[in-house]
């Protein structure tokens, strides 16, 4: 079974967010990172760019197939995790220590509309 990591947030299309004070944290859950396989690219947005809850701000392609990312929260990216550029497999290895952006939140009420991890784990098993 996939890991889950309590204190984060998660959304159906298997983003998740980490919350430090005004800033989120943001990539794809273990459950993701494991259906997907061998990630060998990432496609992220500039900072600056703003992203908007439920649309795309990149996608993330593997040797099986391409996915997009699909923002769980609203708000301005002020940094890209550079790492990924040269090391997309990152992911595979933790895929929650290996954050994809980090957004200036400008709506922390979005985040009532995500999942806990407990709830995660269930939607995951539902799934299948």
């Amino acid at each position: 079974m996939a890991k889950t990591i309590e204190g984060l947030y998660y959304s159906e299309s298997h983003e998740w967010v980490r919350v430090e004070g005004e800033y989120g944290y943001v990539g794809i859950t273990d459950h993701a990172q494991q259906a997907m396989g061998n990630i060998v690219y990432v496609d992220m947005p500039e900072e600056g760019d703003e992203v908007e809850k439920d649309s795309d701000f990149g996608a993330v392609e593997s040797v099986k197939a391409a996915s997009d990312l699909i923002a769980p929260i609203s708000g301005e990216v002020v940094e890209v995790n550079e790492a990924l550029a040269d090391a997309p497999e990152l992911i595979n290895k933790d895929a929650y220590e290996n954050w994809i952006i980090k957004v200036k939140l400008s709506d922390a009420s979005e985040l009532e509309d995500l999942m806990n991890a407990e709830d995660y784990a269930a939607f995951c098993e539902n799934e299948h």
